[in-house]
């Protein structure tokens, strides 16, 4: 269903698409990264807000009581094609209360908390500012097999109601049709239940999410009717630990769409939505360049010396590199202001002898998180040149080249010679095809090796060398 604005198209299953998704919603704060694995080890440490599931869609049978649609959980039934990248991130984010939404999405989500999933569906399929952040990700090609998918939709509509207008026009002036004119009017529709069969078989990726909300943990399909239930956590009001609610639902999903744990075909891919981890690294690096300028300056109050007091190395070379970020976007400090109040206060009251060591802890600590911060700026550029190189439309160019080469008379030499060259290379696999294979015995190849040794003193087989 597309009433407005287009339809949606295809985007990538990838960390930064997703990433960029939340940011174009408006959403701050807010990273999208690849989970490896599902064990704690590989996720407790990245306390996720919500996990997006990716799979090889293929039919699932659910009976309906087992799809709950409690008031209080935010669901949308997905109604556009390809747009279920948009309904899974939607459908957990604003099931996410501590999450920075910004005003376009806590404003949708206000307007439309008491709608039914459905409706709720037909609000994010005709939002333009949802439309628009999707497709902005989508490949220029997408977007146009999107737009040619909706238009032949539309005319095998018509035909069809003009074919069914003509067969009751048939029948008006029909008296009594045979058996057979009746078997020929349904045809059509055999046919077309036939293609959409065919459709149905081809290959489709699915995306799905999966959030702690209001005591429970859900599975949130958009193709479903409602939310699924996937266990009750220890606390109402507490998240912690809800991934070991949701680890053996992921595992059945992983195995059922997998083709178990020891099949090859993975076709999955499971992302986790996190606290902004630039955000995050620079406001660890602000943290202890604050902490360094605040025992410097208590330590220039109380020892006029301390300069000689400490690692050289560190005073000299590192700490001149270290709280300096030439590269950085800009500057944030935003989780830990309280915290950091409270130890400027302690440094005030500490003796010098120990703002020694919390000195060179905060250069080490300073240089540990610099690292961070140019991976994530480092990161972030490789994705926006992906980003650029996904969306960038490359077939003007390529019509314009094919013209050029047409009208300076290369297009056929090179034609010509690709057809030559294919030509060569049939002739050669025919050829090495119909040449006979000779074998020999045993004993005839062992006499032939050994005349070529005695012919040639530099080079002699190898006691240990069979011919099979």
């Amino acid at each position: 269903m597309d009433l407005i604005g287009g339809p949606f198209s295809v985007i990538e299953s990838d960390p930064g698409v997703f990433t960029a998704l939340a940011r174009r919603l408006g959403v701050k704060n807010l990273s999208v990264v690849e989970v490896f694995d599902i064990e704690p080890w590989a996720t407790d440490h990245l306390q996720p807000h919500g996990l997006i599931f990716c799979f090889h869609w293929r039919k699932d049978v659910h009976r309906p009581g087992e799809f709950e649609n409690p008031e209080q959980v935010w669901f949308a039934n997905q109604l556009s094609d390809d747009a279920c990248a948009t309904h899974a991130i939607l459908n957990v984010l604003l099931n996410c209360p501590t999450v920075n939404l910004g005003h376009e999405l806590q404003q949708f989500r206000t307007e439309t908390k008491e709608m039914s999933p459905v409706m709720k569906g037909l609000a994010v399929t005709n939002s333009t500012h949802i439309r628009n952040a999707h497709n902005s990700l989508a490949r220029q090609a997408d977007l146009r097999g999107s737009l040619n998918a909706i238009a032949t939709t539309t005319l095998s509509a018509q035909k069809t109601k003009a074919k069914e207008q003509q067969q009751s026009l048939k029948k008006k002036h029909a008296a009594t049709p045979s058996k057979s004119k009746l078997h020929m009017k349904t045809k059509p529709k055999t046919e077309l239940v036939d293609s959409a069969n065919g459709a149905e078989e081809e290959e489709v990726f699915h995306s799905i999410g999966y959030v702690p909300a209001f005591g429970k943990v859900w599975e949130l399909d958009g193709l479903k009717p409602g939310p699924l239930e996937v266990g009750e956590l220890a606390l109402a009001n507490n998240t912690t630990g809800w991934m070991d609610v949701a680890r053996p639902a992921i595992r059945m999903k992983m195995a059922k769409y997998g083709g178990g744990t020891d099949a090859g075909n993975i076709q999955f891919s499971l992302l986790a939505l996190v606290d902004g981890t630039y955000e995050k690294a620079n406001d660890e690096w602000e943290y202890w360049r604050r902490e360094r300028r605040s025992i410097e300056r208590r330590l220039d109050d109380t020892d006029g010396n301390w300069k000689a007091k400490v690692d050289q190395e560190l005073l000299l070379k590192v700490s001149e590199h270290a709280f300096t970020l030439p590269d950085a976007p800009g500057r944030m400090f935003l989780q830990a202001g309280s915290h950091r109040l409270l130890r400027d206060a302690e440094i005030l009251s500490s003796s010098p002898d120990t703002l020694l060591g919390q000195w060179e802890t905060a250069v080490r600590q300073a240089v540990r998180t610099k690292i961070d911060v140019e991976e994530e700026i480092q990161k972030a550029g490789d994705d926006w040149t992906d980003h650029i190189k996904r969306t960038h439309d490359y077939e003007p160019f390529v019509v314009d080249y094919i013209k050029c080469l047409c009208r300076d008379g290369f297009l056929e030499a090179l034609l010509d010679i690709a057809k030559s060259t294919n030509q060569n290379n049939d002739s050669i696999t025919a050829s090495k095809a119909k040449k006979p294979k000779i074998t020999l015995p045993d004993d005839q190849i062992d006499q032939e090796d050994s005349h070529k040794a005695d012919d040639d003193d530099e080079w002699r087989t190898p006691p240990s060398r069979r011919h099979v």
